[in-house]
């Protein structure tokens, strides 16, 4: 028998080059699919969020026209508003403030005075409250004639396929990326194999079982897919932790106004660090199934 097969050494070679190899291989797969999954949780928290904020709002437009005091129409438009029970406040935005919501398609120092820039009142409903919408474009086409009502659907629906389909990317990334770890993990194994390959035939000659040289296998490869796993999965939760200081940090200015108001605090919450856990407790079992499906194969064509 080989002198490489020592007395209470293991099968197959605690540490080695290609073990080191495996472990930085798999970290950085990991890190990639939890970033993808933390990345897919983040989305879909902004999107619940704006579609909960959206959800409960109206929004009354009252274009000005030369037969009508647009002033007169804009309180009377809000003292329709004021008048629904559903109804927890009314914002009516001045002229000067509905000008200046178009500065960042128009730009700033234009003279607007000739443009009929329309006046908005937001109006926001109790929570749970569902709109009453044909009966308030009722009472305003009854009163305000150039008043004209957006309760947000179209945006909702667009919101919620935008996110859906980032999900769906996301996911599909993760298994990608579970899909290439299987395929390094299954050409690692089969490296150690060959590398262990006389061992292995003296051990199979000798009539050792089939079921303990792949549980050799699948321990020492469980044990590089947990390493790995865990240095990935703590890189992915780090590298998000600290994006989301950075962000909190940069929430003052106006690029980080823009985050906030398209990511919200940039935080995943407990459901993406558990995706994140999870990631990586999943890369480590395909890490263990895959190295003992590999070693089976390969001991089946010896008999």
């Amino acid at each position: 028998m080989p002198d490489t097969l020592k007395r209470n050494a293991p099968l197959v070679p605690a540490e080695s080059t290609a073990g080191r190899a495996l472990v930085t291989v798999i970290a950085i797969l990991t890190f990639l699919a939890a970033l993808a999954a933390g990345a897919a949780e983040l989305v879909a928290g902004a999107s619940s969020e704006w579609r909960s904020a959206i959800s409960r709002e109206v929004t009354i437009q009252v274009r000005p026209t030369p037969q009508r005091d647009v002033e007169a129409d804009v309180a009377r438009a809000a003292e329709i508003a004021r008048a629904d029970p559903r109804v927890a406040e009314v914002k009516v935005y001045s002229k000067a403030e509905a000008e200046r919501l178009l500065e960042p398609w128009l730009g700033t120092g234009l003279d607007l005075v000739e443009l009929p820039v329309p006046r908005l009142v937001v109006v926001q409903l109790r929570q749970g409250e569902e709109p009453d919408t044909a009966a308030l474009k009722r009472a305003l086409a009854e009163a305000v004639p150039t008043a004209s009502l957006d309760d947000h659907r179209l945006w909702i629906a667009r919101l919620a396929a935008m996110a859906g389909t980032v999900v769906v990317v996301a996911l599909v990334i993760v298994g990608l990326v579970l899909t290439a770890a299987a395929l390094a993990i299954a050409f690692a194994t089969r490296a150690a194999v060959a590398g262990n390959r006389e061992i292995l035939e003296v051990l199979h000659f000798v009539g050792a079982d089939d079921r303990f040289i792949a549980r050799e296998f699948q321990a020492r490869f469980l044990k590089l897919g947990l390493r790995g796993g865990a240095i990935g999965g703590a890189a992915a939760l780090l590298f998000i932790i600290a994006t989301g200081a950075v962000s909190a940090s940069w929430r003052a200015s106006p690029g980080g106004d823009q985050l906030e108001a398209l990511f919200g605090a940039f935080e995943i919450g407990w459901r993406g660090y558990a995706a994140v856990v999870a990631i990586a407790a999943i890369v480590a079992g395909v890490t263990a199934a895959v190295s003992r499906m590999t070693v089976a194969r390969h001991l089946r064509r010896l008999t």
